[in-house]
């Protein structure tokens, strides 16, 4: 029995399921944004570190993420997800304890607790590649199609809830600040993360198929890794769609980490002021834009409902609502800057929705049994378009400040480019629409003819 055959056996999960999966990505966030914020705060702060120090460690994690295709493979060869969930969650909880571990051996020993960093940041790498991969591939095989926007809706807010509740816990109780604290606290959410995903995933994936089970290995999927890659990538529909998710990624992330220090350069914010807009109304646009995509996605299969719709008209939404902060920044205080931001994270949370429903689509649409390494394939792409349009939007910035002494030319020139990237993104996305509409209407003539 193919792996694609497997799976239609099984029951899909409804509501309550989707509900205890965002559980497990809000637990998966809750630790992943530690390295990014307080450990990268603690060794540049506290202990004087290089802030290059951080950054090598986050792309080690980075570098990692391109493990996420031979993941999937693996998933693609057994049944069962949640082992590789628990497992990855364990993992990556022991990561992040470690990476606090390491912190504290800095301050006594700097070459040990840096050296200690590289195998934390390695684990916390590993384990959300793993967890990530197999939620994903998760919800592509057992999400009923009409509820696969309003999945992407729940499950990943709810990462961002994860993110923003430990970064404000954290912040809260972490002065007076020592390493030793780090530690206690890091390792407390670490605990209650892997607790909170044993919770959520019991029972919730059931018994594996017995006919499937029985089946060889080699008869539910005969390829090696290798082979099997080869093969998703020949198919027209993956590689296009893999380009299209690492394209607005990387103008998604080119964006968004200069968005509070351009507002503070271009529009004379306080810093205050400015963390406020990007924690605010950024994330409150994102946040509605999901639910908008989720919603309208349910609706039904009309225009207004595609996942096409709006992964499209999201990228070039957010390409001229970046056009339009940049010509704002001439402005200045006469532009409506809060709506402006606003409206970009409504255009950045659609098509972010409508990508993720996208992805659970078609994942399961090869008769190949690969849906695992299609996820891995387009979470590699998107991990990596984030690392490198991270590193490309602040360079760039750092490159007009420090040689041309032009700060906010730099961020025009960045928020331009990463507009034209939106475009690109959204006339690639089109093209894989393309392909799919002709391919959905020579199979529904096919069986229009069979009868």
């Amino acid at each position: 029995m193919s792996a694609t055959a497997a799976t239609a056996t099984q029951h899909h999960i409804g509501w309550a399921g989707i509900f205890r999966l965002g559980l497990v990505n809000m637990a998966l966030g809750s630790i992943v944004i530690q390295p990014f914020t307080t450990f990268n705060q603690a060794m540049t702060q506290d202990l004087g570190m290089m802030a290059m120090l951080p950054g090598f460690l986050g792309a080690i994690y980075y570098i990692i993420q391109l493990s996420r295709p031979g993941i999937g493979h693996g998933l693609d060869q057994g049944g069962r997800k949640t082992p590789w969930m628990v497992g990855g969650m364990g993992i990556l909880a022991l990561g992040g304890t470690a990476g606090a571990a390491s912190i504290v051996l800095m301050e006594q020993h700097a070459l040990l607790g840096i050296l200690a960093s590289f195998f934390a940041y390695f684990l916390i790498g590993a384990g959300s590649a793993t967890t990530g991969t197999a939620l994903l591939t998760f919800l592509a095989s057992r999400v009923q199609p009409q509820l696969r926007s309003v999945a992407a809706m729940v499950v990943w807010p709810m990462m961002i809830f994860g993110f923003a509740v430990t970064g404000a816990t954290v912040g809260a109780i972490l002065d007076p600040f020592s390493t030793e604290r780090l530690f206690f606290i890091v390792a407390t959410v670490s605990l209650i993360a892997f607790t909170v995903t044993n919770l959520a995933l019991f029972r919730l994936e059931g018994r594996p198929d017995p006919a499937a089970t029985s089946a060889p290995r080699q008869e539910r999927n005969p390829s090696g890794f290798m082979r099997a890659l080869q093969e998703v990538w020949a198919d027209d529909k993956a590689r296009r769609f893999t380009l299209f998710v690492f394209a607005s990624m990387l103008a998604y992330n080119a964006h968004e980490a200069i968005m509070e220090p351009f507002a503070r350069q271009a529009f004379d914010l306080t810093a205050g002021q400015a963390t406020q807009l990007g924690g605010g109304y950024l994330y409150a646009g994102v946040l509605a834009g999901m639910f908008l995509a989720g919603v309208a996605g349910r609706i039904g299969p009309g225009r207004l409902g595609a996942l096409w719709t709006w992964a499209i008209g999201g990228c070039f939404a957010s390409g001229a609502a970046l056009a339009a902060l940049g010509i704002g920044s001439f402005f200045n205080d006469m532009w409506p800057l809060a709506p402006s931001v606003f409206l970009l994270g409504l255009a950045n949370g659609s098509f972010t929705v409508a990508a993720i429903g996208l992805m659970m689509r078609l994942a399961n649409e090869g008769p190949d049994g690969r849906s695992g390494v299609r996820i891995g394939l387009w979470g590699a792409a998107q991990a990596i378009a984030f690392g490198i349009g991270i590193f490309l939007g602040t360079a760039g910035v750092d490159a007009f400040r420090i040689l041309l002494d032009l700060p906010t030319f730099g961020y025009n020139v960045v928020f331009t480019l990463a507009a034209v990237l939106f475009m690109v993104a959204g006339w690639l996305a089109f093209r894989v629409f393309q392909l799919d509409h002709q391919e959905s209407t020579t199979d529904a003539r096919l069986e229009s003819s069979a009868r």
